[in-house]
């Protein structure tokens, strides 16, 4: 009996893991049976540590991989993703199986990869595309056809091309983050869109709140479609897949165990961030909240904290932490083979943009980091100006 596949596409930073996560735990309270495999373009996997190792799913289950540092697009992320489905198959036979790309996988080579598969039977392919995005950097959404338009009249390729065919390519499109526009705002832009794929309906999935019902009712993804589609492009998406960062896309990833400096982290966003930075994301500190581990999300020109957990670190250092001597013996134990100076706290973010962006920004990103003259400031009691919110959510 075939398996259903789901795949979860999309433009850098429009909401992909916060769906998968939304229908994870939905699979979970009905007991369903469901595999996953995260692609993230760099090398930090920050997608992959979000959702592996929960009650759900993880690799010791054998329902979970993560494919990090490549695109699935390309010709060596098409191998690993053949590699982690026989993988998966040989240990499970599960309900569903749910694939989240990197923000610049083109959805044409997996479409072809799964035509040919013959156990497993492609539904799904759910696009989804930030309308605040469209909103703000696209004129609400009316300067995206045009501009492909553009780019196909003048032979150039670039990140409109990508976002432009994974929604010709999509079965199903979720415009996400919706609840950022104005009244009526949505529906021009769905308008403005609705002529790239005229085939398929347009939903607004606020917060991931699609249900795991309605993906599991989907029916078999509509090959011959897009069978012209995929004849026009091959050509030039072949020459692409011998490119793991393709679109004129960088990554640059910033790892230190100092924390940053609030007033200058929120200056140096708020100065940068923009177009030409697409998505950053990763776990980071600060001084003045040094017992949270936080979660860095931004898209576009906007950035959302949340606290991923506690740093064992600060436990420790908790008065009335609830452990007994044994457990508080163990954990001073594993601190003390971290190799930071501060245990287990650290800061690791990826950026991912245009070249010409992503070199100034993280450079800008390093020199917000605390000096050495700053943390003894900090460990004498000294504090810091933090403008940002104080009222954050936890990932649950």
């Amino acid at each position: 009996m075939s398996i259903s596949v789901v795949i979860l596409n999309g433009f850098l930073g429009a909401g992909k893991t916060t769906l998968l996560r939304k229908l994870l735990a939905q699979s979970y309270r009905k007991d369903l049976s469901v595999s996953v495999i995260v692609n993230d373009m760099s090398e930090l996997d920050v997608d992959g540590a979000l959702i592996a190792d929960t009650d759900i799913v993880g690799r010791k289950q054998h329902n979970f991989v993560s494919i990090p540092s490549d695109s699935l697009g390309s010709k060596t992320g098409i191998k690993k993703l053949g590699q982690a489905l026989a993988d998966m198959l040989l240990h499970q036979q599960p309900d569903l199986i749910l694939i989240e790309t990197s923000g610049s996988c083109h959805p044409l080579p997996l479409i072809e990869f799964f035509r040919t598969q013959p156990n497993v039977f492609l539904t799904g392919v759910l696009v989804l595309v930030d309308s605040l995005m469209l909103n703000q950097d696209f004129a609400g959404a009316t300067q995206l056809v045009p501009r492909f338009q553009y780019n196909l009249q003048h032979q150039q390729r670039d990140t409109v091309n990508l976002l432009a065919e994974q929604i010709l390519f999509c079965s199903h499109l979720l415009l996400t983050k919706a609840d950022r526009l104005a009244a009526g705002q949505l529906e021009n832009i769905a308008r403005a869109v609705h002529p790239l794929n005229p085939y398929v309906a347009i939903t607004s999935v606020p917060w991931g709140n699609l249900s795991v019902d309605e993906v599991l009712a989907m029916p078999a993804y509509d090959f011959h479609r897009v069978e012209q589609l995929i004849e026009e492009l091959k050509p030039v998406l072949d020459a692409e897949a011998q490119n793991q960062r393709p679109y004129n896309m960088a990554t640059s990833v910033l790892k230190d165990d100092r924390p940053f400096h609030p007033q200058r982290l929120w200056e140096t966003c708020h100065q940068y961030l923009g177009q030409g930075i697409y998505r950053s994301k990763g776990f980071f500190w600060l001084p003045g909240r040094d017992k949270v581990s936080l979660l860095w999300n931004q898209a576009a020109g906007s950035i959302g904290l949340e606290i991923v957990g506690y740093w064992r670190a600060g436990i420790i250092e908790t008065e009335n932490n609830g452990l007994s001597e044994m457990e508080l013996t163990l954990l001073k134990e594993r601190l003390a083979k971290e190799p930071g100076r501060f245990g287990d706290r650290h800061c690791e973010l990826t950026v991912i943009g245009d070249k010409s962006h992503v070199e100034a920004f993280s450079g800008a990103l390093k020199g917000c980091l605390l000096t050495e003259e700053e943390i003894i400031h900090w460990k004498s009691g000294g504090k810091f100006l933090d403008p940002w919110p104080k009222n954050l959510v936890k990932i649950k």
